[in-house]
């Protein structure tokens, strides 16, 4: 994959090793590469959408708060895929995670998205919007919450890590 080489080298120069798929599976699963800000990682940077505009800059914020995520969650004792949905939610999910039962799952990823991700950011009537993947439209008719993240994302990030291992990308 074109980001592999940029990963790795953020990652070794971060004093880290592996990842490199998953940090891949979520570069795809953000913007399958077609954007500068290509790890969707400005938010975790400033709080901003779209504000990095270099993508080796995407690269580096985002593998570093994919580390930061995944090191709290082991931190807590809660599974790698609850890590991962951080990276969409944000990190106060792993401590959610943690307190409801230690492992992430569409049906806490849902409650955590309309309860508290969602009027955080000023949808407070539960609005909805399209995204149309097997999984969502097999458990949500094809919705997630306006401004509630991605409820799938975690399994959206699953799936592409499968790919890019099956195809060896």
């Amino acid at each position: 994959m074109q980001y592999e080489k940029s990963v790795d080298a953020t990652l070794k120069a971060q004093g880290l090793e592996g990842d490199t798929k998953l940090a891949l599976a979520i570069i795809y699963t953000e913007t399958k590469g077609n954007a500068v800000d290509v790890m969707q990682s400005s938010e975790s940077l400033n709080g901003n959408q779209n504000s990095i505009s270099d993508e080796d800059k995407s690269i580096a914020q985002g593998v570093s708060n994919l580390c930061k995520v995944l090191e709290y969650a082991e931190d807590k004792k809660v599974d790698i895929w609850t890590g991962v949905q951080a990276y969409n939610f944000g990190q106060s999910y792993i401590d959610y995670v943690a307190k409801n039962g230690g492992k992430n799952n569409l049906e806490l990823a849902e409650k955590y998205s309309r309860t508290v991700v969602a009027p955080s950011l000023g949808n407070t009537t539960n609005a909805t919007y399209y995204h149309v993947t097997v999984d969502s439209l097999m458990n949500s008719g094809g919705k997630l919450y306006v401004n509630g993240g991605n409820m799938y994302y975690a399994n959206e990030v699953k799936w592409h890590l499968m790919l890019l291992n099956l195809f060896n990308w």
